[in-house]
Formats: structure tokens, C-alpha cells, sequence
């Protein structure tokens, strides 16, 4: 028999849902048959799968230890999981998150509370997996909740702490986790409304002198993982809900400005792929280092002098609604570029 306690990040979804996460290699059939028979039970009552849980629950199933572990891919419950039987269990499904944890080099923790997470992300550093075996910020993150004792092995069965936001790979700065369900769902609905202000650091080509809002469509080529921002839907796009096309709104401060180079406050009011990038681009002023939508002679020169193969961006600050804001310091190489050039 293997029994598992319902507790906080496991409460306030149906348990048919929650089995899924349990037995993750157990089909539906297979889940509602044992449903009904009994062979799976909350309370110690039969249920039918509907029921929404509470902390304070108790999930049974009434398992050989083989299957046990063949349904549940090796991963017990939060509380007594007494599946100590002959099957494989040599696999180590946690190794990725230690592994991260201790490979991935200059990520720093800014704030936590109970409920989340903020992490400094160098560049370089994916914010998560592009395939199964990259190692990103999400498995640093759950690896580092693992070494603090904030998460179990066992808690990970059910639910995964996870990133509620996303930076491009040569992105640096703050990336926002949720530590438990209510924060991750807390932290989603913010971003998801805009309740969250991100506020980004780069330097960009040409000089700007006023505060601006500028707003565009923005179109993605999935063939080239490249956008393209006009002052107009293009061609053969209906409306700004097309999923071809979106609208955007980019606002900026400059900071710091000479006749070739400005550095700017860039406010992410809506968040598309490479927004920054191509709609500052787009206005004649492309970010340094951008081999992508920037000037390729001052990439090329700015590379042989710095070393600076990738966007200069780095997400700054975030504001929350309750006035607590979160700020990054600068890379290093940022500091010494915005030294030399402005």
C-alpha cells in the first residue's frame, strides 16, 4: 500500500488531475479503472476522480510494489510511500537538478519569501530546457530549493517549483520563480495582467534624448525564430489577435547619452519574443552586440574590442504591486562597456 498526504501544493485540484501527477506512466483508463475498484481511494472511500482536494486528504492505492513503481516511474508520495519492493529503482530522477545546481555558474538569489524566488541569470544561461538535455535556471532553481531544504525529493512528485518568466538565452538578470502552486499561480496571474513592471538596462546605437512610448505590431517568422515590427498590421493580418501578429507597446528612458550611444531604461509594458530588440530596431536604434536586428559593422568592432558577442540587455528591476521592488546588479562586462563608451 502506498499512502500520500495532501498538503498545500497538492490541494485545490481534482484528484484525477492530481493521479496524473502521482502515476505520471498510468493511463486514464487505467487510473479511473482502479478508481473504481477501489485499488485507489481518498479517504479511505472510493471516489470518482471529480473530487476537488484539501489539505488534510489521504490518497491510498493498493499496489504490488512492481506496479507501484512502474506507474509511478520510481517517485513516491509526500508522506509514507511503503513501495520497498524488488523493482528497478536504480535511476536517480533528482541527478538534473544537483547536476544543474552545481554546474551552472553565476546565478545569485536576490529575494525569497515563502512563497517565491527571484534569480539573477547570467547571460549564457537558459531560463529553461530547449531539449532534454540541456540544464537550465529551472533545474538550478529546484536544485537549490533541494540543497535548502525548501523541497523534498518526495514534494517533487506532485509539483515542480518552476520559472514564471522567461529571458532569452543571452538575456541577463532577474527571473521570477514560484516557490509553492499558490505563489507560481500568484506570480502568473500578476505577470499575465501586468501587475508586475520589468524594467530593462541595455545600450543602444545613436543618440536618444526623450522618454518615448512606442507602440507596433510585431510579426514572428517561426521558420527563423526572427520578428519583424511595423507601425501597421502586415500584410494579410486581420486584427492584433492574429497568433501571426501582435501589438506592442515599449517604452524608454535614456539614462546616459552622447552623440554615438545612449544608455536606457527600457519598461517591457507587453512581453513578446525579442520585443526590445527588434522594436528599438526598428526605430533606428538597435541594441549593441544584437548580430541579429542590430548594425553589423559596430557589432563587429564592439566584438573585437570587448569580447561582446551577444544583445547587451539585462532585465534590471521588477515592481510589484505592493511597492516592493527587486533590482539586479550589472554584469560585469556590462559595467566596463557602459564605462568605456558613454
Amino acid at each position: 500500500m502506498q499512502e500520500i498526504k495532501i498538503g498545500p501544493n497538492q490541494a485545490g485540484q481534482r484528484l484525477d488531475k492530481f493521479l496524473h501527477k502521482y502515476l505520471p506512466n498510468a493511463t486514464s483508463s487505467f487510473l479511473y479503472k482502479m478508481l473504481r475498484k477501489k485499488n485507489i481511494t481518498l479517504n479511505g472511500k472510493k471516489a470518482e476522480g471529480k473530487e476537488i482536494l484539501a489539505v488534510g486528504d489521504v490518497v491510498q492505492s493498493f499496489f504490488a510494489d512492481e506496479t507501484f513503481l512502474k506507474f509511478s516511474g520510481g517517485i513516491g508520495g509526500t508522506v509514507d510511500v511503503r513501495a520497498t519492493g524488488s523493482g528497478d529503482n536504480t535511476a536517480d530522477p533528482y541527478s538534473q537538478y544537483r547536476e544543474a545546481y552545481n554546474t551552472l555558474q553565476g546565478i545569485s538569489v536576490l529575494y525569497e519569501d515563502e512563497q517565491k524566488v527571484l534569480l539573477n541569470k547570467p547571460a549564457g544561461v537558459l531560463t529553461q530546457k530547449a531539449k532534454d538535455t540541456d540544464l537550465s535556471l529551472n533545474e538550478w532553481l529546484i536544485g537549490y530549493l533541494l540543497a535548502t531544504g525548501s523541497v523534498t525529493n518526495e514534494a517533487l512528485a506532485t509539483f515542480k517549483p518552476s520559472v514564471c518568466n522567461r529571458l532569452d538565452r543571452n538575456t541577463s538578470g532577474i527571473v521570477i520563480c514560484g516557490k509553492t502552486l499558490a505563489g507560481s499561480q500568484q506570480l502568473s496571474e500578476m505577470i499575465r495582467t501586468r501587475k508586475i513592471s520589468k524594467f530593462y538596462r541595455t545600450i543602444c546605437v545613436g543618440k536618444i534624448r526623450e522618454n518615448a512610448l512606442v507602440e507596433g505590431y510585431l510579426y514572428k517568422d517561426p521558420r527563423t525564430n526572427k520578428v519583424t515590427v511595423t507601425g501597421t498590421p502586415p500584410a494579410g493580418v486581420s486584427n492584433e489577435k492574429s497568433t501571426e501578429s501582435s501589438s506592442i507597446k515599449t517604452a524608454y528612458t535614456p539614462l546616459q547619452t552622447n552623440d554615438a550611444y545612449t544608455l536606457l531604461e527600457v519598461e517591457l509594458i507587453t512581453g513578446k519574443t525579442h520585443q526590445i530588440r527588434a522594436h528599438l530596431a526598428c526605430i533606428g536604434h538597435p541594441l549593441i552586440g544584437d548580430f541579429k536586428y542590430g548594425d553589423a559593422k559596430t557589432n563587429r568592432d564592439l566584438k573585437a574590442r570587448f569580447g561582446l558577442s551577444y544583445q547587451l540587455l539585462h532585465a534590471y528591476r521588477v515592481c510589484f504591486p505592493d511597492g516592493t521592488e527587486i533590482v539586479a546588479p550589472y554584469p560585469e562586462q556590462f559595467q566596463i562597456i557602459e564605462n568605456a563608451l558613454i
